[in-house]
């Protein structure tokens, strides 16, 4: 081998990895564009989030604190927590992370679903250790399906409730089934990115599970209800002992100090929050009801989008709904690579987009598949 060919490479494993494709935001040969692929909350941050945010705009060359401690106060106060027990993260993706890097490596397995967030398959694979991905049933988490999964090897099971991106949830009976299943050793992670959303009184997002036992952690994000998605902030709440070996391999200053500021005064504005819950259950229900009237199949919902399944039909399959609705302006989030090729999401949007999604959708389906190639 001569010394031009020699040069650094990943060790075993790295690329294999299929790596994270968001959401598009953008689509071709229109002037205004309707995102709709990534779940954010069509109303924005709170204004007082805002504010806080432009404040830390004079002190730049400050480092933020390192231990988010403002932040940490405002969610131990909102939800009576130990502030101990809070890590904050640079959005929930960094505290996932982090569980895998710590509690994973050669030889461990790690669980997830079928249909489950991609970014659990990507972390268990970065650190080594191999993903056991079992099936679910109708589009749901199958306790029973992941405690059958289980081995001497299993070290973590990741679990988003509710689920992205098909919008459903377990029922916390379920999870604690499940947690009362697995081995004291092994962690189960709770991701309950839309949990502000859920309005069910058999849900729970976890903090309960988490204050009684020692291997249970919850992750929570502000990129959604609260708006923030472009400052990346999430948290994670955890037993002393899981908190403490995940504080030893964070980042000094993972979060900006606009990202703590902003979420700081986000999670504190409720009035805020039921709006932005009123607005998506208004637009959730009317969605669903709209969409099935036109023939399509919509999975039941419980967060801030749904998920459309389209007739296996030339010319009506997801596809080419993609094409045609991206083609006038709306992008909604193909989801091939979550097993559902026939499918599109769909976040819910402001009026004129949900509006407009489902008027395009009407014509789309009515059109003849040779109207719609020509």
């Amino acid at each position: 081998m001569t010394e031009q060919m020699i040069k650094p490479t990943p060790r075993p494993g790295i690329m294999d990895i299929a790596a994270y494709v968001p959401g598009k935001s953008h689509g071709e040969g229109t002037d205004k564009v309707h995102k709709l692929s990534s779940n954010e909350t069509p109303l924005g941050p709170s204004p007082k989030a805002i504010v806080a945010m432009q404040a830390i705009g004079e002190h730049l060359e400050l480092y933020p604190d390192g231990q988010s401690s403002a932040l940490r106060e405002a969610i131990a106060a909102k939800y009576g927590l130990n502030i101990g027990n809070i890590i904050c993260g640079n959005g929930s993706d960094e505290l996932l992370g982090l569980i895998a890097h710590v509690y994973l490596g050669e030889g461990d397995e790690a669980i997830i679903t079928e249909h489950g967030f991609l970014v659990y398959k990507i972390q268990i694979l970065a650190n080594g250790a191999t993903p056991v991905t079992v099936k679910e049933k109708d589009a749901r988490v199958d306790v029973d399906a992941i405690l059958d999964a289980v081995t001497d090897r299993t070290r973590v099971v990741f679990i988003a409730n509710p689920a992205n991106p098909t919008g459903t949830y377990v029922p916390f009976s379920e999870i604690r089934r499940l947690h009362a299943g697995l081995p004291k050793n092994v962690v189960l992670v709770l991701d309950a990115a839309y949990a502000e959303y859920v309005r069910r009184n058999d849900y729970e997002a976890g903090l309960e599970l988490v204050a009684d036992n020692a291997n249970v952690v919850m992750t929570r994000t502000f990129s959604k209800i609260y708006g923030l998605a472009a400052l990346r902030v999430g948290w994670l709440y955890g037993p002393t002992d899981i908190i403490a070996a995940l504080e030893r391999v964070r980042g000094p200053f993972n979060l900006n100090a606009p990202a703590i500021a902003a979420a700081t005064a986000a999670i504190k504005d409720d009035a805020f929050t039921r709006a932005a819950v009123d607005y998506n259950l208004k637009w959730i229900e009317r969605l669903t009801a709209e969409l099935t009237a036109l023939g399509l199949s919509v999975t039941p919902s419980v967060a801030n989008f749904v998920l459309i399944h389209f007739p296996d039909e030339d010319g009506k399959r997801a596809a080419d709904a993609d094409r045609y609705l991206s083609a006038r302006g709306y992008i909604l989030r193909a989801v091939t690579g979550y097993g559902f090729p026939n499918a599109l999401r769909m976040s819910v949007g402001t009026e004129e987009a949900n509006l407009g999604v489902i008027e395009a959708l009407k014509t789309f389906l009515a059109a003849a598949p040779e109207t719609e190639k020509a």
